[in-house]
């Protein structure tokens, strides 16, 4: 299913022994738009710790109850290595993790084109959720909005959509841009840029107000901008 990365902030997340946290926050790999840890706030807000989930520990959400399934243990969680999740991640943070879960180390794959090598001062690769909702969307003729939210696939993790919110240029809506369409980030500025006209970008297919994408929607998107559907490509 397709649905809000924001919608699910906050949600419990349940142990195969227990409820063990909130989640606080995504982060996702800006060479390939996909999430690769889940922040997880455990404890109560006397004794919080923050700790980072692979999806391949995370069960699907569950839209309706708010929760998520993680197949680890309350006391796996807790005993995890430590991380301060508003820090840059290091790769040797990260082997420690994958070591004590056992989890695979994406990094042994072949790097994609202008990925950056990451060492202890943090993955140049690793991006926040939280920090870039809020970046400006330059168009090919200015300004049009912001970003508000992201789209994610629970079957693979991966981002399909950005949500833009024009209200910066009226009349303000919420619509879908597929990550791809992204032709420029500017990390330092907090802008992504697309070579798209704001006419275009303003008359989009609107999103909302429901925290799920299905499919009609998506192929409205899709043909509005005179794009092959992912779901259509080999």
């Amino acid at each position: 299913m397709l649905g809000s990365v924001g919608e699910m902030f906050g949600y419990g997340i349940v142990a195969t022994d227990g409820e063990i946290g909130r989640a606080y926050n995504f982060y996702f790999d800006d060479t390939r738009w996909n999430i690769r840890y889940l922040v997880v706030e455990t404890g109560d807000w006397l004794n919080s710790r923050r700790v980072l989930i692979s999806p391949v520990a995370l069960g699907q959400p569950d839209w309706s109850y708010r929760t998520f399934s993680v197949n680890l243990s309350r006391r796996q969680v807790q005993e995890s290595p430590g991380v301060d999740a508003d820090m840059p991640v290091s790769r040797q943070q990260e082997a420690a993790m994958n070591s004590y879960y056992g989890w695979p180390a994406y990094w042994s794959f072949p790097a994609e084109p202008g990925s950056l090598a990451a060492d202890s001062a943090g993955d140049p690769n690793l991006r926040s959720v939280r920090d870039v909702i809020g970046y400006r969307i330059h168009a090919a003729d200015g300004e049009i909005g912001h970003v508000d939210d992201f789209i994610v696939d629970d079957e693979g993790w991966v981002l399909r959509y950005v949500v833009i919110e024009t209200l910066n240029w009226l009349p303000g809506k919420k619509v879908l841009l597929a990550p791809e369409w992204v032709e420029r980030v500017s990390w330092a500025e907090g802008a992504l840029a697309v070579n798209l006209s704001r006419d275009i970008v303003a008359t989009s297919p609107e999103y909302g107000p429901s925290p799920c994408v299905n499919r009609l929607l998506e192929v409205e998107v899709y043909r509005h901008y005179g794009r092959r559907g992912y779901w259509e490509k080999d």
